[in-house]
């Protein structure tokens, strides 16, 4: 019985460092993107269909991308983790 207690404790332990994943959208609603852009028109920001057009050939765009978010130069910087910008810019360059 302690030994089952122990295996389950350290199984939650490790689950809950892992975290969840959010999806893309969820991190785009939750990290406030939606004030400056939206999927199919220029706001503040473009579209991101429009920056989807854009990088659709380039392979490494994803990293680019989140580069440029991670740096903040062009782009005011976002409190995110590596994660979190990963899913949130694999969603932008999903939208058609």
């Amino acid at each position: 019985m302690k030994a089952m207690l122990v295996v389950l404790a350290a199984a939650g332990a490790l689950v809950a460092g892992l975290g969840y994943a959010q999806s893309g959208a969820d991190v785009v609603k939750a990290k406030g993107c939606l004030n400056c852009h939206e999927v199919d028109k220029k706001k503040v920001g473009p579209a991101y269909k429009d920056v989807a057009a854009k990088y659709k050939d380039d392979k490494g765009a994803a990293g680019k991308l989140v580069a440029k978010l991670k740096e903040g130069k062009t782009h005011p910087p976002v409190t995110a983790s590596d994660a979190e910008l990963k899913a949130a810019v694999g969603y932008v360059l999903s939208t058609k």
